[in-house]
């Protein structure tokens, strides 16, 4: 159903990278769940009056929330999909971050209001009458809201859309509260227990719960957040594959809407080779990143010794010993400075974000020490940084 919906409303829809077809996948997502979820609320708002359930007719407002987060959701991406101009010169891909945290805000509000309903629910409980074809109907809604969901979240990969996700999101936690109403129903009508002031709260706080997740997933990429470790390999990887380049690293990348990011790397580059070379081989690399990419990247050349065999042999003494005191230790910008009586050997050194500045200045000495131990004319000047990449098990 979803690749015949595809096919058949979105022209051309193999290129996700254009942003007209980007935004063709967003309005197709919003239509489907302002549909549905309008359909889904006349459904089971007329169901709860029947059958006097507060928890059935919750579930049917919660739906229309959803029908306005489409609404939005529709709006966002078409003001998204606007070209820059001379006050916005990246574009405004960040203003579907921006919908996404509006969508976030109904969904928690929906459980706020929720979550009142059924506290007066409890303290004064109403008659409840149970009939069979609401249970059916509520499982036809769960059916309609799983589809939803995994349409939702399909497409949002598809395209890496915060807003489609996010909408996957609550139309997933949806399939939860309604399996929730459904219970107080069956529970109801097989033993006469009236529960559903409590199913309500149950279900009120998980819809808070859902638009507080959607927020901080929304709100990550609008406050700044590391680079995914599978984007830090694929641009660093793109970077190091050019003959001349033999080496990178303090990648940064700046993201303005899905799909729409500015980068800076720095890129060692061999000391003996020409600096008119070095640079052509830069300007290519930033040309094709740009178009195979899509990322605006500027590069910093570092030259570095790539024909000193102490410096090499050094070098891979020093990795030796990072590996040794912590293996998510790196090191970079590595060269040697001789004095008379001393031999520097600067370079930066990348720590893991949970290190204090004792643990910064321990690890600096420690590090010193050891290399003492190879030659006490050797001496380090260590600059310890930060990386921009998240840490996770999987980038270690």
């Amino acid at each position: 159903m979803t690749e015949f919906l595809v096919r058949k409303f979105v022209k051309d829809y193999e290129h996700t990278a254009d942003p007209r077809i980007r935004t063709s996948y967003g309005v197709l997502a919003s239509f489907v769940g302002i549909v549905c979820n309008i359909l889904l609320f006349g459904v089971k708002l007329g169901t709860g009056i029947v059958i006097h359930s507060i928890s059935v007719m919750a579930d049917a407002f919660n739906n229309l929330s959803d029908a306005a987060s489409s609404i939005i959701g529709f709006v966002g991406v078409k003001m998204a999909g606007k070209p820059a101009d001379g006050d916005h010169p990246f574009g405004h891909g960040r203003i579907e971050y921006i919908a996404a945290f509006i969508v976030a805000f109904l969904v928690i509000q929906v459980g706020f209001s929720l979550f009142k309903t059924s506290v007066g629910k409890i303290r004064n409980p109403e008659e409840m009458t149970f009939h069979l074809a609401s249970v059916v109907i509520l499982f036809l809604s769960i059916g309609v809201k799983l589809w939803l969901g995994l349409f939702n979240r399909k497409l949002g990969k598809r395209v890496q859309s915060t807003v489609m996700m996010a909408t996957a999101a609550d139309s997933l936690g949806d399939v939860a509260t309604t399996s929730a109403t459904i219970f107080s129903l069956v529970v109801f009508g097989v033993l006469g227990w009236n529960i559903d002031g409590i199913v309500g709260l149950i279900v009120s706080v998980a819809v808070m719960v859902a638009g507080i997740n959607i927020a901080k997933d929304t709100l990550a990429p609008l406050i700044g957040q590391a680079i995914d470790p599978e984007v830090y390999r694929q641009i660093t990887d793109f970077v190091e594959k050019y003959d001349g380049i033999v080496g990178s690293h303090d990648l940064i990348v700046h993201n303005y809407g899905p799909s729409k990011s500015m980068a800076s790397i720095h890129a060692e580059v061999p000391s003996e080779q020409k600096i008119e070379v070095s640079h052509e081989i830069v300007d290519t690399v930033e040309r094709d990143c740009l178009r195979e990419l899509g990322i605006f990247l500027v590069i910093h050349m570092d030259p570095v010794e790539t024909h000193n065999e102490k410096a090499a042999a050094l070098r891979e003494k020093m990795a030796g010993l990072l590996k040794g005191l912590d293996s998510r230790l790196e090191f970079h910008d590595f060269r040697i400075v001789n004095g008379t009586d001393r031999v520097n050997l600067i370079f930066d050194l990348v720590v893991p974000r949970e290190y204090n500045p004792s643990m910064r200045g321990t690890i600096k000495d420690k590090i010193s020490e050891e290399v003492q131990k190879w030659d006490s004319r050797l001496h380090c000047v260590i600059t310890v940084e930060n990386s921009y990449c998240a840490e996770n098990p999987e980038s270690v």
